[in-house]
C-alpha cells in the first residue's frame, strides 16, 4: 500500500487528513468573524490607550501582529464584541492587501479587528494554531486564500467568511503539527532575536556618530560639499531584456523594493550591467521614495533608482560612510517633495549638499571604535539571510510531508 495519497496540494502522507477550516474551528459561535462595518469605527472613536485595533499595517510582521496600534475604549470594544479577538487567534485581511496573515499575541487581553480583517479561533484539540499560521504562509496556503480573490475593483475576497470556512488544510496528527510548528517557530525566534539585536546595535552606532560628529563638532573642522568627502556613482538601468530572476549574471538593485534591514534582497539579476556598486558601498534610493538606505553585500549592478557612496580617502571606511550618509537623511529626503510626478535627487543635487568635514584622525578613531559594532550587524544580517532561506526551503516541504518528522520521537 502506498505511503502517499493524492490531493489538490499534490501528494501528502497517508496518515495525514485533509480538513476544511469549518471542521477545525472552535465551537465558539464567533470563531470565524469579520471586522465591523466602516461606519462603526471612525477616527473620533480612537483614544490614547485602551483596546487595540488590528489593521492591515499591523500584519506587516513575520508572525505576530505588531507595530503602531490605534485604540478604542472598553465600551466601544464591547459594542463591537462580534469583531473582538484574543491571543492565539489568526487574523487575515479580506480586502486591500490579500494574503496577509498574523497570529494575535498576548500583549493585551483582547483586540478588535478592523473592517478589512477577519479572524479565526481554532479548536486546539484538532489543530495547532501555529501550524495553521505556517500553512497560510506557505505557497499552498496562499493559493487557498488567493483563489477566492475578486478581480473587480479593490482587491478583496469574495464572500470572505464562506470562503475561509471552505479552505482545505492538510492535517497531520496533532503531535506532528506541534513538532512542525516548533521547528519553524525556532527559526523565526532566532531570526527575530537577530533583528532585535541589529536594531539595538545600529542605535548604539548612530548615537556614537551623533556624539562624535554632531554634539562634539570642533571649530577647526571645515565646511565642504558631499563630493569633497565621498565618491559616488549614480545608477543606470540595463536593457529590460537582460533581466532575469534565475540568478544569471549579476544582482541588480533598483531601489526601495529591493532594500532590506541592512542588505538588499537578490530579486532581479542582469546579464548586461551598466553601473556598479562594490561590496560595503552605501546605497541610497534616489527615486520615489528618496532616501531609503542599504549597504551592498557584494559587487552588484545599480539601476537608475540607486546611488552608491564610498569614502574617498579609504574605501575600507564603510562604517563611517554608512552613518555619515544616515546623518544626512533629513536633507536628502527633502527631495521627495520635488519633481512633477514623484520625488527624485540628481547627481548635481548630491554635489550641492553642504557637509562638515572632520579631521582624518577623528574619522579613523570612529572607524576603529565602531567598525566592530557594525561588523556584528553585518554578520547578523548574513545569518538572518541564511536562516530565512532555510525556513523558506523547509516551509513547503514540511507542509506537504516531503520532509517528515520522525514519529518515533514525537511525544
Amino acid at each position: 500500500m502506498s505511503e502517499w495519497k493524492e490531493t489538490d496540494f499534490g501528494k501528502i502522507p497517508n496518515h495525514w487528513d485533509l480538513k476544511k477550516i469549518i471542521d477545525i474551528k472552535s465551537e465558539d459561535k464567533r470563531a470565524i468573524a469579520m471586522g465591523p462595518f466602516g461606519s462603526n469605527i471612525k477616527a473620533e472613536n480612537f483614544v490614547e490607550e485602551g483596546v487595540p485595533v488590528i489593521r492591515g499595517t499591523n500584519l506587516n510582521y513575520p508572525k505576530y501582529v505588531d507595530g503602531d496600534f490605534v485604540y478604542l475604549t472598553e465600551s466601544k470594544a464591547d459594542e463591537l464584541a462580534g469583531s473582538n479577538c484574543k491571543a492565539g487567534d489568526l487574523v487575515f485581511t479580506h480586502r486591500g492587501t490579500i494574503g496577509q496573515v498574523g497570529l494575535v499575541p498576548d500583549k493585551y487581553p483582547r483586540y478588535v479587528i478592523s473592517q478589512s480583517g477577519m479572524k479565526l479561533t481554532v479548536n486546539p484539540l484538532l489543530i495547532n494554531n501555529e501550524f495553521l499560521f505556517y500553512f497560510f504562509k506557505s505557497e499552498y496556503g496562499q493559493y487557498q486564500i488567493l483563489k477566492y480573490e475578486s478581480q473587480v475593483g479593490v482587491p478583496s475576497i469574495s464572500n470572505p467568511l464562506t470562503s475561509l470556512k471552505e479552505i482545505e488544510v492538510p492535517c497531520p496528527p496533532l503531535s506532528e503539527q506541534t513538532s512542525i510548528a516548533s521547528i519553524l517557530s525556532s527559526l523565526d525566534h532566532k531570526i527575530d532575536l537577530l533583528h532585535r539585536q541589529n536594531a539595538t546595535l545600529e542605535k548604539i552606532a548612530e548615537t556614537l556618530f551623533r556624539k562624535w560628529f554632531v554634539e562634539d563638532v570642533k571649530e577647526e573642522w571645515e565646511m565642504g560639499k558631499l563630493g569633497d568627502e565621498f565618491d559616488f556613482t549614480m545608477g543606470a538601468s540595463p536593457p529590460g531584456e537582460s533581466y532575469n530572476e534565475e540568478g544569471i549574471g549579476i544582482p541588480m538593485y533598483q531601489g526601495n523594493a529591493d532594500f532590506g534591514f541592512r542588505f538588499p534582497v537578490n530579486r532581479v539579476f542582469t546579464t548586461d550591467p551598466k553601473r556598479f556598486a562594490e561590496k560595503y558601498d552605501t546605497l541610497i534610493s534616489v527615486r520615489a521614495p528618496v532616501g531609503e538606505q542599504n549597504m551592498a553585500n557584494e559587487r552588484c549592478c545599480i539601476g537608475r533608482g540607486v546611488a552608491a557612496f564610498r569614502f574617498k580617502k579609504d574605501n575600507s571606511f564603510y562604517t563611517y560612510t554608512y552613518y555619515k550618509m544616515k546623518s544626512l537623511m533629513d536633507g536628502i529626503k527633502q527631495f521627495n517633495e520635488t519633481g512633477t510626478v514623484f520625488g527624485s535627487i540628481s547627481k548635481t543635487d548630491f554635489e550641492a549638499l553642504d557637509i562638515v568635514i572632520p579631521d582624518n584622525g577623528t574619522i579613523e578613531m570612529f572607524q576603529d571604535n565602531v567598525r566592530d559594532i557594525d561588523n556584528k550587524i553585518l554578520l547578523n544580517s548574513e545569518q538572518i539571510y541564511t536562516l530565512t532561506s532555510l525556513r523558506d526551503i523547509l516551509l513547503p516541504k514540511l507542509m506537504n510531508g516531503e520532509v517528515q518528522i520522525n514519529r518515533h520521537y514525537i511525544n
